[in-house]
């Protein structure tokens, strides 16, 4: 009786504990909450100084992920605005606006006074309304170690005509929270889904809500039918026939303490509003057919030519209990909503002449790879290996290249019919997560985002575009070296030193050059003079050849050394003409 009495007091008091740390820890999360809204409040004490309109043309704007990329809906321009950045200590976050003039290509960072605080994921989308105006919900901000975040709800609107921000105020709308999708349906804004995240816990979202753009008012839809799941991160667009189509996304659930497991889905949706009556709104699910994006999510989307619904990268994460790897995507998939259907977007790549000829009539030929073979029954290099025997019986393999002899006649000369293709490396963005598409004219472009090497976290500022109605090749407008990427994460010493120069001094293409020169001064020096003996030749490249036969065989390099030179001087005076060598041991 009284063991069973200690039992009891004892497990009322591990209640006790339990209730005063949850206590605590709703303590330290409303105070984590004050803490950012104190930032917040302070970087918009800053943004209130500018007092007017300034705008500034700039370089591209810094490495983000997370921001909106959205065409104009009048002008020959892209709006980017918001984001973040990690360099491995410190998250920032960005309200900056910046202008991409397509024709023109260049950009212009405009200040407004008053503009939203600093976010990232949040959704902007554009309307044609008085002039143009972009709308933008929601979003978070984090706190520079990245541990906290805070959702917004607001609702602001940029005046394009006018370069004016307006946050709109109206109650009855989505809570805070960020990763939802939002696009204009008629005259209103359709929003759905999206996550909220704290110390504490997170949800996500499977709500919808519409905001007019007659009224400024929102109101909270109720579909019936069997919808998606609550989930972030997914495809919304709209379809030629009026509907809404939801793609994908991404949600976790907690399976135990301290454990979460995320899912990446591959499902689809259809939101369709039905006319008369009380105009109420139906959830369909919907089974495409075609080739479908594997599963991913960080995935970016647009609406291309024609109605069709464009799908560019993502990431497809694998999760463990200690770990989390990511395989990340540069593709391009494409829904036909007209006919239910998914597929891939293939490249046909640059148009190339198959024959060109040349003055003099010899004709130059092309592979299919781009490669220039050169004025067709032109003889090849002559590649021979032989096996040199020295003295003390050192076995020396000599490998020769003997260059063809030149035609006899005038070299040839500039294209008379064509212009001239060189091959090149095939140009495309990287595979990358979290990037940023707009189509305008039917041109995709391709902003940023970010990818993962080992423990770094690479993020973008590349800038690319691809012609939707050609579908031939890729162009690069803003490149980047990812190399050279702040990132100040703790590494070991030995990675200190190598990484400390080359990306920012620029010691790597030095090294690389002054290797490339060492490489072709040995090939000057192993050539044979015309007309020169081999009593003159040897004494003149003793050392070339002693280097090259001390690497293959350390010890008896001037015996393998004489031996090898002799029997390039004989190829290469009864040759056709020079040779190259190359030397390893056995």
């Amino acid at each position: 009786m009284g063991k069973k009495g200690k039992e009891k007091k004892k497990g009322r008091g591990a209640e006790k504990t339990a209730a005063k740390m949850e206590k605590k820890v709703s303590k330290r999360s409303r105070k984590e909450e004050e803490d950012l809204e104190a930032l917040i409040a302070h970087f918009q004490t800053l943004d209130a100084r500018k007092t007017k309109i300034t705008e500034t043309p700039c370089s591209p704007p810094s490495a983000r992920l997370n921001a909106s990329l959205s065409a104009h809906p009048e002008k020959d321009e892209l709006i980017l605005f918001g984001g973040e950045y990690f360099n491995g200590q410190k998250t920032f976050l960005y309200n900056e606006l910046y202008i991409y003039n397509i024709r023109k290509d260049n950009w212009t960072k405009v200040d407004i006074p008053g503009p939203p605080p600093r976010r990232c994921a949040h959704q902007a989308v554009v309307v044609p309304q008085r002039g143009g105006q972009l709308w933008i919900f929601g979003g978070e901000f984090a706190s520079p170690d990245g541990e906290q975040f805070y959702h917004y709800k607001d609702l602001w609107v940029l005046h394009l005509a006018t370069k004016m921000w307006e946050q709109v105020r109206s109650t009855g709308g989505p809570s805070g929270r960020s990763g939802h999708r939002m696009v204009a349906w008629k005259r209103q804004l359709i929003l759905f889904g999206g996550f909220h995240e704290s110390a504490r816990d997170y949800v996500y979202y499977s709500d919808v809500y519409a905001f007019s753009l007659d009224t400024f008012t929102w109101s909270k839809l109720c579909p019936v039918g069997p919808g998606p799941t609550a989930r972030s991160g997914c495809q919304m667009s709209v379809t030629p026939q009026g509907s809404i189509v939801i793609y994908g996304g991404y949600s976790k659930q907690r399976v135990r303490k301290d454990v979460d497991r995320g899912t990446q889905h591959s499902d689809m949706f259809l939101l369709k509003h039905e006319e008369g009556g009380e105009g109420r709104w139906v959830w369909t699910r919907i089974h495409p057919s075609g080739v479908k994006p594997s599963p991913r999510s960080g995935f970016a989307v647009a609406v291309a030519p024609n109605h069709q619904i464009l799908l560019f990268g993502g990431v497809c994460d694998t999760e463990e209990e200690e770990s989390l790897e990511g395989v990340f995507f540069n593709d391009l998939f494409f829904y036909d909503a007209t006919r239910n259907r998914w597929f891939t977007g293939q490249l046909k790549g640059p148009k190339l002449e198959k024959k060109r000829r040349r003055r003099g009539g010899a004709e130059e030929h092309t592979d299919a790879d781009g490669h220039e073979h050169g004025p067709a029954g032109a003889p090849e290099p002559l590649e021979v290996v032989k096996e040199v025997v020295a003295e003390d019986g050192t076995i020396v393999t000599i490998k020769q290249v003997l260059r063809a002899p030149s035609p006899v006649g005038p070299s040839p000369s500039k294209d008379e019919d064509g212009v001239l293709e060189s091959s090149s490396p095939r140009i495309e963005p990287c595979p990358r997560s979290s990037a940023m598409v707009a189509v305008k004219h039917g041109l995709l472009f391709v902003y940023g985002g970010m990818f993962e090497a080992g423990d770094r976290q690479v993020t973008l500022n590349d800038l690319y575009c691809l012609d939707l109605h050609r579908m031939e090749e890729w162009k690069a407008l803003v490149e980047m070296d990812p190399k050279t990427q702040e990132w100040l994460e703790e590494t070991d010493s030995e990675e200190d030193s190598s990484s400390a120069k080359g990306p920012e001094g620029g010691d790597d293409d030095q090294d690389e050059d002054s290797e490339e020169s060492e490489e072709e001064e040995e090939e000057e020096e192993e050539e044979v003079a015309p007309g020169q003996q081999c009593e003159d030749y040897l004494p003149r490249t003793e050392q070339h050849w002693l280097k090259l036969t001390r690497d293959s065989k350390e010890g008896k390099a001037p015996e393998a050394a004489q031996a090898v030179a002799r029997t390039f001087f004989d190829d290469s005076v009864q040759g056709t003409g020079g040779a190259s060598s190359e030397v390893a041991g056995q």
